[in-house]
């Protein structure tokens, strides 16, 4: 697995010692939370990004928006029908996963279409992209998909330094509607500009207490400043932080899903916007972190469910038991 787990392993060989030092491994992930607490008749609703959509905006969840859909190989020639008029847009495919098949147009101009570093491309580079999405190129089993289009992500300037070319994301892991652990991925060159730890991207834990840098991991190994930009990495403070918890936490109600990661960006026009959710979250979480999230998975366990919280009462119970703070 992840070379910090693997120290870990190294030193505590029995199952029974890494749940005692709070370390949640792949197995009892998927037996004792994912198997247990999600239905798997709710799986298609996060899997496929394009109904992921459509419930979000039902219910009225702030996201990117949709621009448009292509959905078969003869709607390809009308793709500039749905582009047109915007400067700026992302293409995905529905079924893609670890950031693959993702494009991001930033700009255009006399040249063609700029992506986020520098290059320009045309029409036909964009409509190529969107055929191999729709012959499965980039999404699980290599099944037939659809191209999502969506509107451009507004780069808060607060996070500027902090991410190279691409934008950051916060994950927050939500057990039950509380959110127990969170961390922002940071683009890096290694990475190509994609928020994605196993391509290299860095990880920075954050105090669910009030989003600040507890820690930074790069290839699993800890570091203290971006290696593309030079930034100090601690001094990270994610703005917003209440509102982004209170989108995290309502994603428990708006997908029926006991355990799932949910994936927001920060726009600077419309704050918190959610991007994604994952009903099969990755363990990474706990390297950037550099703790367990099982004691905390625990805690909420414990807790009586005759008693309903809302969303403000589970926020501030994370923030009372989960926070670093003193």
């Amino acid at each position: 697995m992840m070379n910090w787990l693997k120290k870990i392993r190294s030193r505590y060989a029995s199952p029974a010692k890494l749940a005692k030092i709070g370390v949640l491994g792949m197995n009892e992930r998927n037996i004792a939370y994912i198997n247990r607490y999600n239905p798997r008749s709710l799986f298609p609703l996060v899997d496929d990004k394009l109904q992921t959509k459509e419930i979000v905006m039902d219910a009225g969840i702030t996201a990117p928006d949709l621009i448009g859909v292509v959905r078969e190989q003869h709607e390809v020639d009308k793709l500039i029908e749905h582009i047109k008029g915007n400067s700026g847009f992302c293409i995905k495919p529905a079924h893609g996963s670890g950031g693959k098949g993702i494009l991001v147009i930033i700009s255009t101009d006399d040249e063609g279409y700029r992506k986020p570093n520098g290059q320009a491309i045309q029409l036909a580079d964009i409509e190529r992209h969107v055929s191999n999405i729709l012959a499965g190129l980039f999404s699980l089993g290599g099944r037939a998909d659809v191209a999502i289009i969506e509107g451009l992500i507004q780069f808060d300037e607060c996070f500027t330094g902090f991410s190279y070319e691409g934008v950051p994301d916060t994950r927050v892991i939500v057990f039950k509607g509380f959110p127990v652990m969170a961390m922002m991925r940071l683009s890096t060159s290694a990475s190509n500009g994609k928020a994605n730890l196993h391509q290299g991207a860095v990880g920075v834990g954050l105090d669910i207490g009030n989003g600040s840098a507890v820690r930074a991991v790069q290839f699993d190994k800890p570091i203290t400043h971006h290696p593309d930009t030079g930034k100090d990495l601690h001094t990270l403070q994610v703005p917003h932080w209440e509102q982004l918890l209170h989108l995290a936490a309502s994603c428990y109600e708006m997908s029926g899903l006991g355990y799932l990661g949910t994936d927001i960006v920060l726009d600077r026009k419309n704050g918190p916007m959610l991007l994604e959710l994952n009903a099969r979250p990755g363990l990474s979480i706990q390297v950037a972190n550099g703790e367990g999230i099982l004691p905390r998975l625990k805690k909420i366990e414990a807790l009586s469910s005759r008693r309903k919280l809302t969303i403000e009462q589970r926020i501030a119970f994370a923030k009372e038991h989960f926070s670093r703070l003193e």
